[in-house]
Protein backbone atom coordinates (compact mmCIF):
# COMPACT_ATOMS: atom_id res chain seq x y z
CA UNK A 1 0.00 0.00 0.00
CA UNK A 2 0.98 3.37 -1.22
CA UNK A 3 1.95 5.65 1.66
CA UNK A 4 -1.62 8.38 0.08
CA UNK A 5 -3.35 5.12 0.36
CA UNK A 6 -2.49 4.80 4.11
CA UNK A 7 -3.34 8.15 4.80
CA UNK A 8 -6.40 8.10 2.73
CA UNK A 9 -7.32 4.85 5.05
CA UNK A 10 -6.50 6.33 8.10
CA UNK A 11 -8.83 9.35 7.50
CA UNK A 12 -11.37 7.60 6.59
CA UNK A 13 -10.94 5.29 9.50
CA UNK A 14 -11.05 8.80 11.56
CA UNK A 15 -14.20 10.11 9.95
CA UNK A 16 -16.25 7.01 10.48
CA UNK A 17 -16.32 6.19 13.86
CA UNK A 18 -17.57 9.97 15.13
CA UNK A 19 -20.65 9.62 12.10
CA UNK A 20 -21.46 6.41 13.31
CA UNK A 21 -21.17 5.86 16.92
CA UNK A 22 -21.24 10.13 18.03
CA UNK A 23 -23.83 11.83 15.76
CA UNK A 24 -26.98 12.07 17.42
CA UNK A 25 -24.80 12.79 20.83
CA UNK A 26 -23.04 15.87 19.43
CA UNK A 27 -26.43 17.06 17.97
CA UNK A 28 -28.12 16.81 21.12
CA UNK A 29 -24.97 18.25 23.14
CA UNK A 30 -25.23 20.99 25.16
CA UNK A 31 -22.78 23.01 23.64
CA UNK A 32 -24.78 22.22 20.33
CA UNK A 33 -28.40 23.25 21.64
CA UNK A 34 -27.44 24.86 24.92
CA UNK A 35 -30.09 27.83 24.24
CA UNK A 36 -32.85 24.42 24.07
CA UNK A 37 -31.74 23.29 27.52
CA UNK A 38 -31.55 27.00 29.20
CA UNK A 39 -35.17 27.44 27.46
CA UNK A 40 -36.27 24.03 29.39
CA UNK A 41 -34.69 24.85 32.63
CA UNK A 42 -36.04 28.65 32.67
CA UNK A 43 -39.71 27.53 31.88
CA UNK A 44 -39.30 24.52 34.69
CA UNK A 45 -38.41 27.30 37.20
CA UNK A 46 -41.18 30.13 36.34
CA UNK A 47 -43.86 27.42 35.90
CA UNK A 48 -43.30 26.33 38.94
CA UNK A 49 -42.73 29.72 41.10
CA UNK A 50 -45.82 31.76 39.06
CA UNK A 51 -47.52 28.74 37.18
CA UNK A 52 -50.83 30.99 37.21
CA UNK A 53 -49.69 33.89 34.66
CA UNK A 54 -46.43 32.01 33.04
CA UNK A 55 -48.34 29.41 31.73
CA UNK A 56 -51.52 31.05 30.54
CA UNK A 57 -52.32 31.48 26.81
CA UNK A 58 -52.03 35.16 26.76
CA UNK A 59 -48.52 35.56 28.28
CA UNK A 60 -47.25 33.03 24.82
CA UNK A 61 -49.56 34.17 22.61
CA UNK A 62 -47.99 38.18 24.00
CA UNK A 63 -44.79 37.04 23.51
CA UNK A 64 -44.73 35.80 20.61
CA UNK A 65 -45.55 38.82 18.86
CA UNK A 66 -43.91 40.97 21.31
CA UNK A 67 -40.42 39.47 20.15
CA UNK A 68 -40.72 39.48 16.49
CA UNK A 69 -39.61 43.49 16.28
CA UNK A 70 -36.36 42.35 17.98
CA UNK A 71 -36.02 39.09 15.61
CA UNK A 72 -36.36 41.33 12.58
CA UNK A 73 -33.93 43.86 14.44
CA UNK A 74 -31.41 41.07 15.09
CA UNK A 75 -31.66 39.48 11.47
CA UNK A 76 -31.03 42.75 10.52
CA UNK A 77 -27.75 42.51 12.57
CA UNK A 78 -27.11 38.66 11.37
CA UNK A 79 -26.94 40.09 7.72
CA UNK A 80 -23.98 42.03 7.38
CA UNK A 81 -22.17 40.06 10.31
CA UNK A 82 -22.08 37.31 7.87
CA UNK A 83 -19.52 39.06 5.70
CA UNK A 84 -17.67 40.58 8.63
CA UNK A 85 -19.58 43.69 8.89
CA UNK A 86 -20.82 45.50 12.39
CA UNK A 87 -24.04 47.43 12.24
CA UNK A 88 -24.34 49.20 15.08
CA UNK A 89 -26.97 51.90 13.49
CA UNK A 90 -29.76 49.05 13.77
CA UNK A 91 -31.66 50.60 16.50
CA UNK A 92 -31.47 54.24 15.06
CA UNK A 93 -32.83 52.47 11.72
CA UNK A 94 -35.34 51.04 13.28
CA UNK A 95 -36.37 54.22 15.19
CA UNK A 96 -36.06 56.34 11.63
CA UNK A 97 -38.40 54.15 10.15
CA UNK A 98 -40.74 54.62 12.87
CA UNK A 99 -40.75 58.52 12.31
CA UNK A 100 -40.23 58.05 8.71
CA UNK A 101 -43.52 56.24 7.84
CA UNK A 102 -45.38 57.73 10.66
CA UNK A 103 -44.49 61.69 8.95
CA UNK A 104 -44.92 60.66 5.68
CA UNK A 105 -49.08 59.54 6.29
CA UNK A 106 -49.40 62.59 8.41
CA UNK A 107 -47.56 65.31 7.39
CA UNK A 108 -47.57 64.41 3.67
CA UNK A 109 -50.97 62.73 3.92
CA UNK A 110 -49.65 59.76 2.09
CA UNK A 111 -51.79 56.46 2.05
CA UNK A 112 -50.10 53.87 4.57
CA UNK A 113 -49.13 51.29 1.43
CA UNK A 114 -47.04 53.99 -0.03
CA UNK A 115 -45.42 55.29 2.98
CA UNK A 116 -44.40 51.98 3.80
CA UNK A 117 -42.95 51.00 0.48
CA UNK A 118 -41.40 54.23 0.78
CA UNK A 119 -39.79 53.90 4.43
CA UNK A 120 -38.34 50.42 2.93
CA UNK A 121 -36.75 52.27 0.08
CA UNK A 122 -35.02 54.29 2.56
CA UNK A 123 -33.91 51.47 4.30
CA UNK A 124 -31.90 50.41 1.58
CA UNK A 125 -30.48 53.97 0.90
CA UNK A 126 -29.30 53.75 4.08
CA UNK A 127 -27.68 50.41 3.79
CA UNK A 128 -25.80 51.64 0.40
CA UNK A 129 -24.49 54.92 1.50
CA UNK A 130 -23.24 52.95 4.93
CA UNK A 131 -22.10 50.24 2.81
CA UNK A 132 -20.51 53.16 0.33
CA UNK A 133 -18.55 55.05 3.87
CA UNK A 134 -17.22 51.09 4.55
CA UNK A 135 -16.12 49.84 1.38
CA UNK A 136 -15.27 53.26 -0.59
CA UNK A 137 -13.70 54.99 2.06
CA UNK A 138 -11.88 52.41 4.05
CA UNK A 139 -13.57 53.04 7.29
CA UNK A 140 -13.99 50.54 9.91
CA UNK A 141 -17.53 49.09 10.01
CA UNK A 142 -17.53 50.26 13.71
CA UNK A 143 -16.82 53.87 13.20
CA UNK A 144 -19.01 53.68 10.24
CA UNK A 145 -21.82 52.38 11.63
CA UNK A 146 -21.99 54.28 14.95
CA UNK A 147 -21.13 57.76 13.40
CA UNK A 148 -24.49 56.53 10.88
CA UNK A 149 -26.92 56.15 13.96
CA UNK A 150 -25.51 59.29 15.13
CA UNK A 151 -26.93 61.19 11.79
CA UNK A 152 -30.13 58.91 11.93
CA UNK A 153 -30.88 59.88 15.67
CA UNK A 154 -31.05 63.31 14.92
CA UNK A 155 -32.90 62.90 11.79
CA UNK A 156 -35.23 61.47 13.62
CA UNK A 157 -35.40 63.78 15.99
CA UNK A 158 -35.90 66.61 13.30
CA UNK A 159 -38.25 64.74 11.77
CA UNK A 160 -40.51 64.12 15.05
CA UNK A 161 -39.59 67.56 16.73
CA UNK A 162 -39.11 64.74 19.94
CA UNK A 163 -42.81 64.19 19.74
CA UNK A 164 -44.87 61.54 19.30
CA UNK A 165 -46.29 61.88 15.66
CA UNK A 166 -50.15 60.68 16.20
CA UNK A 167 -52.87 60.37 13.72
CA UNK A 168 -51.73 57.69 11.47
CA UNK A 169 -54.21 56.26 8.33
CA UNK A 170 -57.12 54.27 8.68
CA UNK A 171 -55.86 50.54 8.35
CA UNK A 172 -52.50 51.08 9.35
CA UNK A 173 -52.97 49.37 13.01
CA UNK A 174 -54.21 46.50 11.06
CA UNK A 175 -51.42 45.99 9.54
CA UNK A 176 -49.82 44.82 12.95
CA UNK A 177 -52.78 43.62 14.97
CA UNK A 178 -54.52 41.40 12.32
CA UNK A 179 -53.56 37.52 11.56
CA UNK A 180 -54.57 34.26 11.42
CA UNK A 181 -56.80 32.96 14.37
CA UNK A 182 -56.13 29.73 15.79
CA UNK A 183 -58.76 29.18 18.17
CA UNK A 184 -59.32 30.78 21.61
CA UNK A 185 -57.26 33.79 22.17
CA UNK A 186 -54.45 32.42 20.17
CA UNK A 187 -53.95 33.99 17.08
CA UNK A 188 -50.81 34.26 14.51
CA UNK A 189 -50.39 37.95 13.62
CA UNK A 190 -49.03 39.15 10.60
CA UNK A 191 -45.90 40.54 11.94
CA UNK A 192 -44.56 37.31 13.62
CA UNK A 193 -46.18 35.65 10.42
CA UNK A 194 -43.67 37.80 8.00
CA UNK A 195 -40.98 37.23 10.70
CA UNK A 196 -40.97 33.63 9.72
CA UNK A 197 -41.36 34.02 5.91
CA UNK A 198 -37.84 36.74 6.43
CA UNK A 199 -36.31 34.25 8.48
CA UNK A 200 -36.95 31.25 6.01
CA UNK A 201 -35.73 33.18 2.89
CA UNK A 202 -32.48 34.74 4.75
CA UNK A 203 -31.90 30.95 5.95
CA UNK A 204 -32.70 29.63 2.47
CA UNK A 205 -30.26 32.33 0.88
CA UNK A 206 -26.92 31.61 3.40
CA UNK A 207 -27.62 27.83 3.77
CA UNK A 208 -28.34 26.51 0.37
CA UNK A 209 -27.17 28.93 -1.84
CA UNK A 210 -24.21 29.81 -4.23
CA UNK A 211 -24.57 33.35 -2.69
CA UNK A 212 -24.97 32.34 1.09
CA UNK A 213 -21.53 30.26 0.97
CA UNK A 214 -19.71 33.64 -0.51
CA UNK A 215 -20.95 35.38 2.36
CA UNK A 216 -19.56 33.09 4.48
CA UNK A 217 -16.41 32.65 3.10
CA UNK A 218 -16.04 36.55 2.58
CA UNK A 219 -16.73 37.40 6.51
CA UNK A 220 -14.50 34.15 7.46
CA UNK A 221 -11.24 35.10 5.25
CA UNK A 222 -12.26 38.35 3.48
CA UNK A 223 -8.22 38.58 1.81
CA UNK A 224 -8.50 34.61 0.73
CA UNK A 225 -12.15 35.10 -0.66
CA UNK A 226 -11.17 37.93 -2.73
CA UNK A 227 -7.65 36.22 -4.08
CA UNK A 228 -10.70 33.24 -5.10
CA UNK A 229 -12.82 35.86 -7.04
CA UNK A 230 -15.19 36.60 -4.44
CA UNK A 231 -16.18 40.86 -4.79
CA UNK A 232 -16.14 41.14 -1.21
CA UNK A 233 -16.95 44.97 -1.08
CA UNK A 234 -20.22 44.25 -2.96
CA UNK A 235 -21.10 41.65 -0.88
CA UNK A 236 -20.11 44.24 2.05
CA UNK A 237 -22.52 46.67 0.71
CA UNK A 238 -25.70 44.42 -0.61
CA UNK A 239 -25.66 42.65 3.29
CA UNK A 240 -26.25 45.93 4.71
CA UNK A 241 -28.47 47.34 1.99
CA UNK A 242 -30.52 44.20 2.91
CA UNK A 243 -29.91 44.28 6.29
CA UNK A 244 -31.60 48.11 5.95
CA UNK A 245 -34.83 47.24 4.22
CA UNK A 246 -34.67 43.99 7.27
CA UNK A 247 -35.17 46.89 9.80
CA UNK A 248 -37.12 49.62 7.86
CA UNK A 249 -39.64 46.47 7.99
CA UNK A 250 -39.26 46.18 11.80
CA UNK A 251 -39.56 49.85 11.94
CA UNK A 252 -43.09 50.27 10.09
CA UNK A 253 -43.94 47.16 11.91
CA UNK A 254 -43.21 48.57 15.44
CA UNK A 255 -45.29 52.10 14.12
CA UNK A 256 -48.06 49.87 13.10
CA UNK A 257 -48.37 47.98 16.55
CA UNK A 258 -48.06 51.40 18.42
CA UNK A 259 -50.08 53.42 16.22
CA UNK A 260 -47.62 56.24 16.20
CA UNK A 261 -44.52 57.62 15.67
CA UNK A 262 -42.28 57.21 18.66
CA UNK A 263 -38.60 58.70 18.68
CA UNK A 264 -37.86 56.48 21.79
CA UNK A 265 -38.64 53.48 20.65
CA UNK A 266 -36.04 52.32 18.21
CA UNK A 267 -32.25 52.80 19.51
CA UNK A 268 -33.43 50.52 22.93
CA UNK A 269 -33.45 47.06 20.19
CA UNK A 270 -29.49 46.79 19.48
CA UNK A 271 -28.62 45.67 22.83
CA UNK A 272 -31.21 42.81 22.86
CA UNK A 273 -30.32 42.45 18.66
CA UNK A 274 -26.84 41.88 19.16
CA UNK A 275 -27.11 39.28 22.31
CA UNK A 276 -29.50 37.30 20.33
CA UNK A 277 -26.91 36.98 17.43
CA UNK A 278 -24.16 36.11 19.18
CA UNK A 279 -26.08 33.72 21.29
CA UNK A 280 -27.50 32.56 18.26
CA UNK A 281 -24.03 31.95 16.81
CA UNK A 282 -23.33 28.76 19.59
CA UNK A 283 -26.33 27.07 18.36
CA UNK A 284 -26.73 24.29 15.44
CA UNK A 285 -24.17 25.59 13.65
CA UNK A 286 -20.78 25.59 16.17
CA UNK A 287 -19.54 29.05 16.46
CA UNK A 288 -21.54 30.45 13.14
CA UNK A 289 -23.49 33.26 12.73
CA UNK A 290 -27.07 31.89 11.30
CA UNK A 291 -30.68 32.56 11.07
CA UNK A 292 -32.44 29.99 13.37
CA UNK A 293 -30.10 30.25 15.93
CA UNK A 294 -30.46 33.68 16.32
CA UNK A 295 -34.35 33.15 16.31
CA UNK A 296 -34.35 30.67 19.54
CA UNK A 297 -32.42 32.74 21.28
CA UNK A 298 -34.32 35.80 20.94
CA UNK A 299 -37.32 33.57 22.59
CA UNK A 300 -34.89 32.12 25.42
CA UNK A 301 -33.85 35.66 26.31
CA UNK A 302 -37.86 37.03 26.29
CA UNK A 303 -39.01 34.29 28.52
CA UNK A 304 -35.96 34.57 30.88
CA UNK A 305 -36.77 38.08 30.80
CA UNK A 306 -40.69 37.61 31.08
CA UNK A 307 -40.18 35.42 34.04
CA UNK A 308 -38.37 38.02 35.79
CA UNK A 309 -41.05 40.68 35.20
CA UNK A 310 -44.06 38.76 36.16
CA UNK A 311 -42.09 37.98 39.62
CA UNK A 312 -42.21 42.37 39.84
CA UNK A 313 -38.54 42.69 38.83
CA UNK A 314 -37.83 46.40 37.41
CA UNK A 315 -38.29 47.60 34.06
CA UNK A 316 -33.59 47.57 33.93
CA UNK A 317 -33.63 43.86 34.95
CA UNK A 318 -34.41 43.77 30.87
CA UNK A 319 -31.50 45.65 30.56
CA UNK A 320 -29.41 44.08 32.77
CA UNK A 321 -30.02 40.70 31.92
CA UNK A 322 -29.63 40.98 28.05
CA UNK A 323 -25.70 42.81 28.96
CA UNK A 324 -24.90 39.64 31.27
CA UNK A 325 -26.67 37.38 28.35
CA UNK A 326 -24.46 39.32 25.80
CA UNK A 327 -21.20 38.81 27.54
CA UNK A 328 -21.41 35.17 28.34
CA UNK A 329 -22.91 34.63 24.65
CA UNK A 330 -19.64 36.30 23.31
CA UNK A 331 -17.86 34.43 25.61
CA UNK A 332 -19.45 30.79 24.57
CA UNK A 333 -18.73 31.80 20.84
CA UNK A 334 -14.75 32.51 21.51
CA UNK A 335 -14.82 29.31 23.45
CA UNK A 336 -16.43 27.15 20.97
CA UNK A 337 -14.26 28.31 18.19
CA UNK A 338 -11.19 27.97 20.44
CA UNK A 339 -12.23 24.14 21.37
CA UNK A 340 -13.24 23.51 17.78
CA UNK A 341 -9.60 24.37 17.28
CA UNK A 342 -7.87 22.16 19.66
CA UNK A 343 -10.38 19.21 18.44
CA UNK A 344 -9.12 20.11 14.67
CA UNK A 345 -5.24 19.81 16.02
CA UNK A 346 -5.85 16.89 18.13
CA UNK A 347 -7.62 14.84 15.17
CA UNK A 348 -4.89 15.89 12.75
CA UNK A 349 -1.66 14.96 15.27
CA UNK A 350 -3.65 11.57 15.99
CA UNK A 351 -4.42 11.28 12.23
CA UNK A 352 -0.44 11.66 11.55
CA UNK A 353 0.57 9.43 14.34
CA UNK A 354 -1.61 6.51 13.02
CA UNK A 355 -0.44 6.91 9.00
CA UNK A 356 2.82 7.20 10.00
CA UNK A 357 2.58 3.82 12.56
CA UNK A 358 0.65 1.92 9.61
CA UNK A 359 3.37 2.80 7.40
CA UNK A 360 6.29 1.57 9.35
CA UNK A 361 4.27 -1.36 10.05
CA UNK A 362 3.83 -1.98 6.18
CA UNK A 363 8.06 -1.09 5.36
CA UNK A 364 8.53 -4.04 8.44
CA UNK A 365 6.59 -6.34 6.42
CA UNK A 366 8.53 -5.26 3.37
CA UNK A 367 12.13 -5.70 4.89
CA UNK A 368 12.18 -6.66 8.45
CA UNK A 369 15.69 -5.51 8.36
CA UNK A 370 14.76 -1.75 7.87
CA UNK A 371 11.83 -1.88 10.39
CA UNK A 372 12.59 0.62 13.73
CA UNK A 373 13.11 -1.83 16.54
CA UNK A 374 9.87 -1.71 18.20
CA UNK A 375 8.54 -2.86 15.41
CA UNK A 376 11.01 -6.00 14.89
CA UNK A 377 9.74 -9.42 16.26
CA UNK A 378 12.40 -11.19 18.74
CA UNK A 379 14.01 -13.35 15.70
CA UNK A 380 14.68 -10.61 13.61
CA UNK A 381 17.42 -8.38 15.67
Amino acid sequence: MKTTEAIATATEDTKATPRSAGGWRRILSFRNISALYIFVAIFVLFSIITPKTFLSPGTWVLLLDEQTITVLAALAVLIPLNVAVFNLAIGAEVGFAVILVAVLQVNLQLPWPLAVVLALACGALIGTISGLIITRLKIDSFIATLGMSSLLTAGLVLMSGQRQVLGLGAGFRDFATGGIPLGGTFKLTWPFIIMIVVALVLWYVMEKTPLGRRMYAAGFNPDGARLSGVKVARLQIGSLVAGGIVAALAGTLLASRINAGDPTVGPNLLLPALTAVFLGSTQFKGGRFNVWGTVVSVYVLAVGVKGLQLLGATDWVENAFNGVALLGAVALSRWERTSKRTAAIKRATTFGRRARTELAEQQAAADPTSAPAELRKPDQE
